[in-house]
């Protein structure tokens, strides 16, 4: 559980940083990873370090490069998505130190750790798969759970994959709420083509009541949102659960 005084004083220094950009890890994020490390568990720094950040402006493509443009490690905590949102949060809660949480991040982001386009996990079945493979993650299998197949195609420089997925309907998910931690991460599959996942978040809890922590567009910034209200508004059918494993990259 977080302090309330610690959380107001970290909290009142990610507003003071949000001000300005952060190409590399050294605002917010290094000053959240050592006094998340007091919390405890990964469920336990996933909520401290996301809690930090609720506020933060939702920003879309702010990651460089491309099939014929050179790709940056891009490292920022003024602005995110919802990939980038989840995937900084994770690095900072695995990471052993501030030192190890660039090396983190690009192995979270990146297939081997390679900072390329063509090796960036851009669908998140891959970054799913990739970080489950590299034991950052494991899947979180529900009794009810069903096999569907995408095909995708989001870029022609990537040309068209097909995925066998493992997903969760809605109503198993909502009804095994118990089953789950703060801190795990719920991908929305999509139900339209061509794509695999059209949201992602982190798993929270309000007093009890199950919410979805997430950067999220609507609302123009990272917020909590009841995840009935969620589903409901999205029209949610399918979803994956991922748990964050402990394991430091150095």
């Amino acid at each position: 559980m977080i302090d309330r005084r610690d959380a107001l004083k970290y909290l009142a220094a990610a507003a003071a940083f949000a001000a300005r950009p952060a190409l590399a890890g050294e605002a917010r994020i290094d000053k959240l990873i050592l006094p998340a490390k007091a919390q405890g568990d990964i469920s336990a720094r996933i909520d401290f370090i996301s809690h930090a950040l609720i506020g933060t402006e939702y920003r879309g493509y702010t990651l460089i490069g491309g099939p014929h443009s050179a790709e940056k490690f891009v490292v920022r905590d003024d602005v995110f998505d919802c990939v980038t949102f989840c995937e900084t949060v994770l690095a900072a809660a695995i990471a052993a130190d501030p030192a190890a949480f660039d090396a983190t991040l690009k192995t979270i982001r990146y297939r081997d750790g390679i900072v390329n386009w063509y090796e960036r996990n851009h669908y998140f079945f891959e970054w799913s798969q990739h970080n489950i493979e590299n034991k950052l993650c494991r899947p979180i299998v529900m009794a009810g759970a069903v096999e569907i197949q995408k095909s995708v195609y989001w870029h022609k420089a990537l040309g068209q994959r097909h995925f066998d997925m493992q997903v969760i309907p809605r109503a198993v998910f909502m009804d095994n709420v118990a089953l789950l931690k703060t801190g795990d991460i719920v991908g929305f599959v999509t139900q339209r083509p061509n794509l695999d996942y059209f949201h992602i978040g982190f798993v929270a809890f309000d007093k009890g009541e199950f919410m979805l922590r997430h950067a999220a567009k609507s609302r123009g910034r990272v917020v909590d949102e009841r995840m009935s209200r969620f589903v409901a508004q999205n029209r949610v059918r399918y979803v994956t659960l991922l748990r964050p494993q402990e394991r430091a990259v150095v």
